[in-house]
């Protein structure tokens, strides 16, 4: 669901093995802060602000994610455009599903069918569908944090639609939530030559590690963003 699967993708193992390096360095980077300067407590309050981190980036991701391939794919010239938009169902489908497994608890509640007053042995009807949910959330856990990993890693499967995607989306991506991070007044108890490098060192590594990955197709696999767009 999470991982790119077109056959004709460029497969390259080094690069894959940089963004796995880079995506588990921030999540080390985050927890050592969040500790020491007091703003999470305990392991709970480190996840629960992963989590919250992760509902701001899909939100952010949901509004750039079709303007951006709707431009790469405007960019392109025929007969790639309709290539292109073809290739979007995959990365599409993916963002659906993680946004679907992290609403899904709160949907159920939201709903009615899960209230803290619900009498789950009122009939055996309510029993079976109380095991239904259980075995439903406990398959939703690791599916869903494994898809957050996988995502991060794979840039929601952006490699589908062409290999320069996931570099130029994750640069992108990365510079919106560091903004969003600044006006939102994020980490202010922390000192400000601490905060001003967590805040920046997310986007510059990733900027960093986005043009070095496009600099590695082109000069080992031939492919270039304008190769890309018939320009």
């Amino acid at each position: 669901m999470f991982t790119p699967s077109r056959p004709d993708r460029v497969h390259d193992p080094v690069v894959k093995r940089v963004q796995v390096w880079r995506t588990l360095v921030g999540l080390v980077a985050v927890t050592w802060i969040l500790v020491s300067y007091g703003l999470a407590s305990d392991a709970d309050a480190v996840l629960d602000d992963r989590l919250a981190q992760i509902r701001t980036t899909l939100i952010v991701l949901a509004v750039t994610f079709p303007v951006a391939v709707a431009a790469f794919i405007a960019a392109a010239r025929p007969p790639n455009r309709r290539l292109f938009l073809r290739r979007a169902g995959k990365p599409a489908g993916a963002l659906l599903a993680l946004a679907v497994t992290l609403a899904g608890p709160r949907l159920l509640t939201g709903l009615g069918y899960v209230t803290e007053d619900t009498n789950w042995t009122a009939s055996p009807g309510r029993v079976v569908l109380l095991f239904a949910l259980g075995a439903f959330l406990l398959w939703l856990g690791p599916f869903g944090l494994y898809g957050i990993a996988l995502s991060l890693v794979h840039v929601f499967r952006t490699a589908d639609v062409h290999e320069t995607v996931p570099p130029l989306l994750a640069t992108l991506l990365v510079w919106e939530v560091a903004l969003i991070d600044v006006f939102r007044g994020a980490y202010d108890s922390v000192p400000f030559g601490i905060r001003l490098a967590f805040i920046l060192g997310a986007p510059l590594s990733v900027t960093a590690v986005a043009l070095w990955e496009l600099r590695r197709l082109r000069t080992r696999h031939g492919i270039t963003l304008r190769g890309a767009l018939l320009r």
